[in-house]
């Protein structure tokens, strides 16, 4: 009698786990976000109510670049309650922080892509550079006269233009700035001649005629400035660096509560409603499941870490 019990007692716990990965979620979950705009994240969480009938609360820990929202979902409950909206500087920190209390790789796991961030090229209109190749021949008739600025060291915008200077074989100086709004201030005004930029930071100068745009970094055009050609179009297809939005989840999180997040939030995101919201705040809507994910995180990586040894680059 008492070894039926003790079986059916372990039977019980053992069963519990996939009982709570069966009934996921049954609670609100939470999505901690870093630096940058959380507007991915509420997309995500508006759909997720809809579809799940639970809440989704963003909590915005913006401090430390990242390494604080990183950190506090790598050391949360592997449940699927707590969840990350991860970006392009999470990579960028696990390579530039030399003391980083978690790390990307073993502590946290992708769940899906939920966007990319096209980096553009932008000059102050008086500036005699109109492309890509412009702006090489006046780089090297002139070695480390042209200056560019950026939001700051290790940043995407940073990491783009350091790629970019590596393909073309040009001496550009950096100008690196706390914040991309006093480097968007000092272009416009003239004080430095050039910036790569995030789209959304920048979208609008280039269309009220503040900023003049000559290259998007990538593969194709981005359709919020249909007539900025691409790098790969200009013979530059290497400059293919660019700033993204996804999820990651605590390392142990069960794979069944990941596939169903993973499976979900791809189709949420691939809807014609959220295509439009997500096009209109200037990222391109590029959903992958989790497998994919994986492989564009070790690209970027991979990417990041030429760069970064190349260029000498150090964090702030």
């Amino acid at each position: 009698m008492l070894k039926r019990i003790l079986a059916a007692l372990a039977f019980s716990a053992a069963a519990l786990p996939l009982y709570a990965q069966q009934d996921y979620p049954n609670r609100p979950i939470r999505i901690i976000v870093g630096p940058g705009t959380d507007l991915l994240a509420r997309i995500v969480g508006e759909k997720l109510t809809e579809a799940w009938g639970q809440g989704v609360v963003i909590d915005p820990r913006p401090a430390a670049g990242g390494i604080v929202a990183g950190d506090a979902v790598a050391k949360a409950a592997p449940d699927g309650y707590t969840l990350l909206l991860s970006s392009s500087s999470y990579t960028a920190n696990s390579l530039l922080q030399p003391k980083m209390p978690y790390d990307i790789l073993t502590d946290l796991r992708p769940v899906c892509l939920l966007g990319t961030i096209p980096v553009v090229a932008v000059v102050n209109p008086a500036l005699p550079i109109n492309n890509f190749k412009e702006l090489v021949a006046a780089a090297k008739a002139n070695p480390g006269k042209l200056n560019y600025a950026s939001a700051g060291n290790g940043t995407a915008p940073h990491l783009s233009a350091e790629m970019f200077k590596q393909l073309a074989h040009v001496d550009i100086t950096h100008v690196p700035y706390k914040g991309a709004a006093p480097a968007l201030t000092d272009v416009m005004g003239g004080q430095v001649q050039l910036m790569f930029s995030t789209a959304p930071t920048v979208i609008s100068a280039v269309q009220g005629g503040k900023l003049k745009a000559i290259g998007v970094t990538g593969a194709r055009r981005f359709k919020g400035l249909p007539d900025v050609p691409s790098a790969a179009e200009q013979g530059f297809p290497g400059t293919a660096y660019i700033a993204w939005n996804g999820l990651h989840a605590p390392a142990k999180t069960p794979p069944a509560i990941i596939e169903k997040l993973s499976t979900k939030i791809v189709e949420l995101m691939r809807t014609p409603a959220a295509i439009e919201r997500t096009e209109k705040a200037g990222f391109d809507p590029v959903s992958l499941p989790t497998k994919e994910f994986e492989q564009f995180q070790e690209q970027d990586l991979a990417r990041l870490r030429v760069t970064i040894r190349q260029s000498n680059i150090k964090a702030d």
